[in-house]
């Protein structure tokens, strides 16, 4: 019996010891990326160049200012259009679990979370850019913002469905309307896992550069128009990395550095709301 009992103890222990062996092997490559892009890309964040415009080839110095508040105009501008389309879609698919329109948006969803971003990219090209023969924050703002709504709608329809039915039929049977109840008694309490799901649709577009080439094409200069092309963190690694210069070689080195923060922060942000503040009744 004692022999038994030693036998699962060991094969337990070698059991266990397997998994955290293949753990450590699976999150291997992703502390190798960061430290090798920390390595290089942290020696280059100074003051200079994360205030400046980039130089003209030949002159030395500058920076990413450009790139970073275009980032944030494109993050903005892609929530604006996504936002409040995602969350309406989410809660029609909780509201309405069959029919016909329900299963043809789920199946949307499902692919358009499967298309490749060059493909928006294409697709915003040729409904944007092409009709108005203008690169633009709008049109690449559009493209990213095609991309956030697969993750919005999926993370608002699951989040609502995990709402007691009797919150709702609590309030209808006060008199409530139904809009009122959706707005004021149903969406405030998922809230807060629907933002982490925007957190998370977020930090995946803001390292996204392929729709970026056909939409918002990259700018030298600091732009606040909409209508115009506009600079991104992403295109601006992608036009540094892709020069014959060193010194742009090692810019490209700390703009990674910067999105790469970016992207962990958001998602650290989003993870960190889904665990303290979990849908719970």
């Amino acid at each position: 019996m004692e022999g038994h009992v030693r036998g699962r103890i060991i094969k337990d222990t070698i059991f266990k010891s397997l998994v955290m062996c293949l753990s450590f092997v699976a999150i291997l490559p992703l502390l190798l990326i960061l430290y090798y892009i920390t390595k290089n890309g942290i020696a280059v964040i100074n003051w200079e160049f994360l205030t400046t415009l980039p130089r003209p080839i030949g002159e030395a110095g500058g920076g990413i200012y450009n790139a970073i508040v275009g980032t944030i105009q494109l993050i903005i501008l892609s929530s604006i259009f996504s936002i409040p389309v995602g969350i309406a879609a989410g809660i029609y698919l909780s509201e309405r679990k069959e029919g016909k329109l329900s299963e043809l948006v789920r199946l949307c969803v499902v692919v358009l979370q499967g298309t490749p971003s060059i493909v928006i990219g294409i697709v915003a090209y040729l409904w944007i850019v092409a009709p108005f023969q203008s690169f633009s924050a709008l049109s690449g703002g559009i493209a990213l913002s095609i991309m956030m709504l697969p993750v919005i709608i999926k993370t608002t329809e699951e989040t609502l469905k995990l709402i007691p039915y009797h919150l709702k039929e609590a309030s209808l049977a006060l008199g409530v309307p139904y809009h009122r109840t959706i707005l004021k008694v149903v969406l405030p309490a998922g809230l807060t896992n629907i933002l982490t799901g925007i957190l998370l649709s977020v930090a995946r577009i803001t390292g996204e550069t392929a729709p970026l080439l056909f939409t918002a094409f990259g700018n030298q200069f600091m732009n606040y128009n909409i209508f115009k092309p506009i600079d991104s963190l992403p295109y601006r690694i992608f036009y540094y990395a892709m020069s014959p210069y060193p010194e742009w070689h090692t810019f490209a080195w700390g703009a990674s550095f910067i999105l790469v923060v970016m992207v962990l922060g958001l998602n650290l942000t989003a993870r960190g709301l889904a665990s303290k503040w979990k849908v719970q009744f």
